[in-house]
């Protein structure tokens, strides 16, 4: 029998982030069917001001355009940056599949979309306290499954562009 660390069953018993955006921005599905495992993620993204230090309240602006104290300049002029602003899934599999799901949904949610595609397989599998080598597919299935809902969401925003 498998052993778990306590963090891989917390997320298999209380998943977080579990469940379906029905206007999700990008869906990204993975399975191997060696194991039966299979999992379906969904991406909400948004924009935010890529500044997001400490401000320095200026009177007569608006909190958008409250100016950075350390950069002395307005967080309009910064850019924006894409972000998942929400993030769910679905998973047919095991106890490994469920709580690498999970624990991907809690490392990505509200980073920028550069930082959360960094975000690994080893990253995932580390975080829940490593899952037995049998079950480490898992965590690569998770990762995969985030990318392709990211690609997904590229793709439609290429073609609303064009």
């Amino acid at each position: 029998m498998e052993e778990y660390s306590k963090k891989t069953l917390d997320h298999f018993m209380s998943p977080r982030n579990m469940g379906e955006i029905k206007d999700a921005d990008g869906v990204g599905t993975v399975g191997n069917m060696r194991c039966g495992d299979i999992m379906k993620v969904y991406v909400k993204v948004g924009k935010r001001s890529k500044y997001r230090g400490p401000s320095t309240e200026v009177e007569g602006t608006s909190t958008e355009e409250q100016v950075p104290s350390k950069l002395g300049t307005r967080n309009s002029e910064l850019g924006t940056e894409d972000f998942i602003e929400d993030i769910k899934f679905k998973t047919l599999g095991c106890a490994a599949a469920i709580a690498s799901s999970s624990m991907m949904t809690e490392m990505v949610k509200g980073k920028s979309l550069d930082e959360a595609a960094k975000v690994s397989k080893d990253d995932i599998n580390k975080e829940l306290g490593i899952l037995p080598k049998v079950k480490y597919h898992c965590s690569i299935l998770s990762a995969e499954g985030f990318q392709k809902a990211i690609e997904d969401y590229k793709s439609k925003a290429g073609k609303l562009i064009s």
